[in-house]
């Protein structure tokens, strides 16, 4: 029953547009674990115990914080299924402070790529292009691997499908960005591949998530970017570094900041603007007048 009950969850929040790549792993595991100890509702102390064997601090909280979700879900209709407190596993992590990469190094990093190991066709053009076009539209990293012939409009837009959050949008390119990626096109199309994604893996397939970010590490040393820092700067760190130049660019007049902030928000695919405020909080080099006027959006002043 607790099964049925976990997977109904999961289909009904996929449908709502979320796609739960984890947390639908580690309700299924719950689920087993609680089955086998008999249970057919959320019990408070088996999800503690299931929760305990995790490795981590943190993946002690996720997996405590997810059971605690499906269970005021499935508390709702169903008293008898208890809630866990969420204090039982405090969560130790602290989100990163991105490393905003400058020009030059946005610059190293996309010739880096042009000189990998080309171990097949698409490899260098394709890191060079897929690095290129993150940096220059602050694409989340899925986004850019989603990508497909279709979703290269006309006029230098692109379709960006079924997000983060479930939601699609058009993001228009600088000039020399859709030049840049119609140079591209012309070596991809050359590809006989029936896959339609733009940037190809070795086996003429989406390139896994996983390689994109072993391959940048080595990128990253090609370039000489950043040898010394304990923290390896991520390739997510372009889509921060983006966000940050953009940020900049801004008046310091308080509806010129206001206006702004929500097209950059937009742009980015956010869906709330605090979001987007967390870029200036992570980046404390930014005007304090821009962080104000910010501040102020997000708790519904002037706009």
């Amino acid at each position: 029953m607790l099964t049925a009950e976990v997977e109904r969850y999961i289909v009904l929040r996929q449908r709502l547009g979320f796609h739960l790549r984890n947390e639908a792993g580690n309700l299924r595991a719950y689920a087993q674990f609680a089955t086998a100890r008999g249970d057919d509702h959320v019990r408070t102390a088996t999800a503690i115990e299931w929760a305990g064997t995790a490795p981590s601090p943190h993946s002690r909280h996720i997996r405590l914080r997810n059971v605690t979700k499906l269970a005021h879900f499935l508390h709702a209709e169903d008293g008898v299924h208890e809630v866990p407190p969420l204090t039982i596993f405090r969560d130790p992590w602290v989100r990163p402070l991105p490393y905003i990469y400058t020009p030059k190094e946005v610059a190293c990093i996309v010739a880096a790529a042009g000189r990998l190991r080309a171990t097949y066709p698409m490899r260098r053009p394709g890191y060079a292009t897929l690095l290129g076009l993150i940096a220059s539209t602050g694409l989340r990293v899925s986004e850019a691997l989603d990508l497909r012939f279709d979703d290269v409009l006309p006029n230098g837009v692109l379709h960006i499908r079924r997000t983060k959050f479930g939601k699609s949008r058009l993001v228009p390119l600088h000039p020399t960005t859709n030049e840049a990626l119609y140079r591209y096109l012309v070596i991809r199309q050359a590809i006989a591949a029936p896959d339609t994604h733009l940037f190809l893996s070795a086996a003429n397939n989406q390139i896994p998530f996983r390689t994109v970010h072993s391959t940048f590490r080595r990128i990253l040393k090609l370039a000489h970017v950043a040898p010394n820092r304990v923290r390896t700067p991520r390739i997510h760190d372009m889509r921060h570094t983006f966000a940050t130049r953009a940020l900049e660019r801004c008046l310091a007049e308080r509806r010129a900041v206001s206006r702004h902030f929500v097209a950059l928000s937009t742009y980015l695919g956010h869906v709330d603007i605090k979001q987007t405020y967390w870029y200036l909080e992570a980046t404390p080099e930014l005007m304090a007048d821009i962080a104000a006027a910010a501040e102020s959006l997000a708790a519904g002043g002037d706009r």
